[in-house]
């Protein structure tokens, strides 16, 4: 089902329209909001939440819409996508997302993930025949983050180098998923290796790290980047949540990454 609407309002640069989608898939409805058009020989970039929160990433979204079609998708149990049978972990996301590629058919994409969608993303590539990279910006969790005490603490430390009016935009994300599911989602991501899914990957996978992020590190970043066959790495101006600020950042890298890819058989 699709139906075109304005994007949410705001201060940011939002995508002025979008088309909205939504996929009954294995594990619940997921919403996807997609912006800009195909273009011949150009794969597409289809892009995973965050932990609990997607309209964020619309300013990015909107970067990418404007060299390729970019697609948003919101996983079972947030955002404006469904209720899931049960609460899901991080192999029941990455189920969703591979799902919902194949449904949609795109044939060659990026498939790209930001913060808690890298493990989801990573964990939907694999073996994937639509996926033709992989990117993983901002990527959790850093080893040395992999408990409740430490993440909370990096992350209180980065929400100081975060914009003002990023907190605000999660609000009413945060309120749909409510506290239970959102402590139980943070937990299922705390238990998953993103490096076990990454070293499966034998597509071109690209890593990227804001110079400012303390919940993730640029050694934690470079070592993902040197575990699949073929890995790449670029740091990026900003925190955490870079492409808030500066959906440019990501939008270049990611272009030449879907170049490159383009031009392989």
């Amino acid at each position: 089902m699709t139906r075109r609407g304005d994007a949410a309002a705001g201060s940011r640069a939002f995508p002025a329209r979008t088309v909205v989608a939504y996929h009954d898939g294995v594990l619940g409805r997921m919403r996807s909001r997609s912006v800009g058009a195909p273009r011949p020989g150009v794969p597409e970039v289809v892009l995973v939440q965050g932990l609990a929160v997607a309209d964020y990433l619309l300013p990015g979204l909107a970067a990418f819409g404007r060299w390729t079609r970019a697609h948003l998708v919101e996983l079972p149990g947030f955002g404006g996508s469904g209720e899931p049978p049960h609460e899901l972990d991080v192999p029941e996301f990455g189920r969703c997302v591979a799902d919902w590629l194949t449904a949609r058919d795109l044939h060659r994409v990026v498939l790209a993930g930001h913060s808690s969608g890298t493990q989801v993303a990573a964990r939907a590539a694999v073996d994937h025949p639509n996926v033709a990279a992989v990117v993983l910006a901002s990527p959790t969790v850093d080893p040395a983050a992999r408990g409740w005490l430490r993440l909370l603490a990096r992350w209180r430390l980065d929400s100081r180098r975060e914009p003002a009016g990023l907190g605000p935009s999660h609000r009413p994300e945060w309120k749909r998923a409510g506290p239970k599911r959102l402590l139980h989602t943070v937990g299922a991501h705390l238990k998953e290796p993103l490096e076990a899914s990454v070293r499966r990957l034998a597509v071109p996978v690209l890593v990227l790290h804001g110079r400012q992020d303390v919940i993730g590190t640029r050694r934690w970043a470079l070592r993902l980047a040197a575990l699949p066959p073929d890995g790449r790495f670029a740091d990026v101006p900003g925190a955490h949540t870079f492409p808030w600020l500066d959906p440019e950042a990501w939008s270049e890298p990611v272009r030449h990454l879907a170049e490159e890819v383009a031009s392989r058989p």
